[in-house]
């Protein structure tokens, strides 16, 4: 493991851009305010640190290495994130808090966000940074303050409030539905099973609650958000089998029709979960009084944070 005391400097990483993107140290020098010894000399050391070398001359002009390409894209995303970061923080008072969410991806666009409306006039210093990566132990790990799950009401070190439950309905576009009705649910696979990646085996299980068994039920295309079924099953590709929440605009929109009304309800529910050591810290006690509020109230028409 390298040592942290030898890891380069952010002048370093600067100077190794600057005459990636020039190809010429006098260039890179002049745009730094520094003189082409001292980029030359960084540069030097950057490599002598990484045991590579980062460029090479050929016909009196600079060229990357193949290990020189490979690094600057890595430094790259470094210098981007620190920029990004110094200006998040330029951006914010001393007053401001930051409150990481993590959401599930297609919850937090159909469900989570339109209830964020007025969020920001009532908590104006509480920036809200909402994330789509989840892992089971972000909480545990102080990667965000609170998280939405779909799961059993439990996990370590957390308290774990109860929003909804739900019901899975098979969904279709109004264009691939043949011209005479399906006479039993089995059917269906003649449209193609869209699967979902998180719900593995709820196509065998809807047709197992109504006593129905089909070779068919962990066939078809695979997507890793309920969004790229919803969106799948709108253009034709299949029928998908979603939870009814998140597709109430496209069924009264007629976009997307129940082909076979029968619906599966969730042993599982969608829970809001925040430390549990956490519990009387400001930001998470507004928030959570916030969603409680929310799931007593319509979803909103337009979304504003």
């Amino acid at each position: 493991m390298l040592n942290k005391r030898h890891l380069p400097s952010i002048t370093a990483l600067q100077c190794f851009e600057a005459v990636s993107r020039h190809l010429s140290f006098t260039r890179a020098a002049e745009e730094l305010n520094l003189t082409q010894s001292a980029v030359s000399k960084q540069v030097a050391q950057l490599e002598e640190l990484v045991q590579h070398l980062l460029f090479r001359r050929v016909r009196r002009r600079l060229q990357l290495t193949p290990a020189g390409a490979l690094y600057l894209g890595e430094v790259r995303k470094i210098l981007s994130q620190v920029e990004m970061s110094t200006h998040f923080l330029r951006s914010y008072g001393g007053e401001t808090e930051v409150l990481r969410v993590s959401t599930p991806p297609t919850f937090g666009a159909r469900w989570l966000v339109p209830r964020l409306k007025g969020w920001r006039l009532r908590h104006p210093h509480i920036h809200l940074d909402l994330i789509n990566e989840q892992e089971s132990d972000d909480l545990a790990q102080g990667r965000c303050d609170v998280s939405f799950y779909f799961g059993q009401g439990a996990r370590p070190g957390a308290e774990c409030v109860k929003l909804f439950g739900e019901e899975l309905v098979p969904v279709c576009s109004p264009g691939s539905l043949p011209d005479e009705p399906f006479i039993e649910p089995t059917q269906l696979s003649d449209l193609v099973l869209l699967q979902s990646a998180s719900r593995p085996q709820s196509w065998h299980d809807w047709f197992d609650s109504q006593g129905y068994q089909t070779e068919h039920s962990y066939h078809g295309p695979r997507f890793e958000t309920f969004y790229m079924c919803i969106r799948a099953a709108q253009v034709g590709c299949g029928v998908a089998l979603l939870p009814r929440f998140l597709v109430e605009d496209e069924l009264a929109d007629g976009k997307l029709v129940i082909p076979w009304a029968h619906s599966l309800p969730s042993r599982d529910a969608y829970y809001l979960a925040y430390p549990e050591h956490a519990a009387d810290v400001p930001k998470i006690r507004d928030f959570v009084a916030w969603m409680l509020e929310q799931l007593d109230q319509p979803t909103p028409d337009e979304h504003a944070l």
